[in-house]
């Protein structure tokens, strides 16, 4: 019988950052200033980040929104992975609209994800083509739900 192997745990490094010595301000939640938006806020906005520079001169968030966990620890910098950035909004600009032939592309490669290569319909979603190579009603005869797709096109051998 083998034996089980026991892994060695790796102990995550803390990083503790006095919080004077952080290179952007940082705010905690509630207490934002007016004029300052998270990435998710400006895309309800239809906008994007456009020329937001730090303090240090490089693009990027100009703050940091502190996670929930920091608000305990008010003396030192958030640095865990659920921080938010903070853009300004007077300097954001509005999103760029895909070209016609991008929109195409985007089309022709979402359509190649979601076609079955054996039946042809194009579902509303995208098929399990790595591990069936097909939809799961050719594959085991799964019965798909008829509003989940659209119909083949059809195909004849008619000449006009």
């Amino acid at each position: 019988m083998p034996r089980s192997r026991t892994r060695k745990r790796r102990h995550r490094e803390i990083k503790r950052v006095p919080r004077s010595r952080a290179t952007l301000p940082e705010y905690d939640r509630g207490a934002v200033p007016e004029g300052l938006v998270t990435w998710r806020q400006l895309r309800d906005l239809n906008l994007s980040p456009g020329d937001n520079r730090g303090p240090d001169g490089n693009r990027g968030p100009v703050a940091i929104l502190r996670c929930a966990w920091c608000g305990y620890r008010p003396q030192y910098s958030c640095n865990h992975p659920t921080r938010g950035r903070l853009f300004r909004v007077d300097l954001a600009k509005p999103k760029r609209t895909p070209t016609l032939a991008q929109e195409r592309a985007l089309d022709r490669a979402m359509a190649a994800r979601q076609t079955c290569p054996k039946c042809k319909r194009r579902y509303y979603f995208c098929l399990p083509l790595r591990r069936f190579g097909c939809c799961l009603e050719c594959h085991d005869g799964t019965p798909a739900d008829p509003t989940t797709y659209t119909a083949a096109p059809a195909t004849h051998s008619l000449a006009a």
